[in-house]
């Protein structure tokens, strides 16, 4: 399996993703953005596309951030969906999948900050990629955006601030509007980044503090997000 992450931010690593790609041996590529690494020309030689999140949005310009086209990305996903490569979209990616798709994102209903309970839909709790799940399960959050849902796109996924968490847009095409790969690290990292961000929205309902943010445990999480890409690999493998 042949996986390539696309990474907008050195503070929004991918955490339980890449350890999962590195445990299973897959081969695994990057495009860091931040870094000035390229975003691949096609999917040739992309069996599963990642992109992560970051602080832009799917509307966000080159002139505003150098390292980040929009349009660049949302050609090379709607490519990789047309070849058959999965593709899972993770916050700011998710949004871009659905931008993608025909689906722009639009604003949540609420910021979510932390980590707050996910409830499956009756869609997710019938997906053959969620079976097994706690109907209701902590993840991690930081967001104020979610993503668009085309006529065909199913909801599996839903937060008491976010009606959108986790999103199917095709057999192969995920959106993850949670950070279900968070550890230590990231959410230290995310802290230092976003301190503004932070004092701005202190006092908001789903927004922690950073006493808070460290304390969370999110290894049940990370392993949940391991057996959902075993079972989209598998399912994308027999496919």
């Amino acid at each position: 399996m042949r996986v390539h992450f696309v990474v907008h931010e050195e503070f929004e690593a991918p955490g339980a993703y890449a350890r999962w790609a590195h445990d299973r041996q897959h081969a695994v590529t990057f495009s860091r953005l931040y870094a000035g690494e390229p975003l691949p020309s096609s999917p040739d030689g992309i069996d599963l596309l990642v992109v992560m999140g970051g602080p832009q949005s799917p509307a966000t310009t080159i002139a505003e951030c150098p390292h980040f086209d929009a349009a660049a990305e949302t050609a090379l996903i709607a490519a990789c969906a047309v070849a058959g490569r999965a593709v899972v979209g993770v916050c700011l990616g998710a949004q871009l999948l659905g931008t993608a798709l025909g689906a722009p994102s639009l604003p949540s209903p609420e910021p979510e900050i932390g980590s707050f309970p996910v409830t499956l839909t009756g869609a997710g709790r019938r997906h053959p990629l969620l079976e097994g799940f706690d109907e209701c399960f902590d993840s991690g959050h930081w967001h104020q955006d979610m993503p668009g849902l085309t006529p065909d796109a199913t909801v599996l996924a839903a937060s008491e601030g976010c009606p959108r968490q986790i999103v199917a847009y095709g057999r192969f095409l995920y959106g993850f509007q949670c950070h279900m790969e968070f550890d230590p690290d990231i959410v230290e990292a995310l802290i230092g980044s976003a301190r503004q961000e932070l004092a701005a929205l202190d006092g908001r309902r789903f927004v922690q503090r950073p006493q808070e943010l460290r304390r969370t445990d999110h290894r049940a999480a990370n392993a949940r997000l391991h057996v959902f890409l075993d079972r989209l690999v598998a399912d994308q493998a027999a496919a």
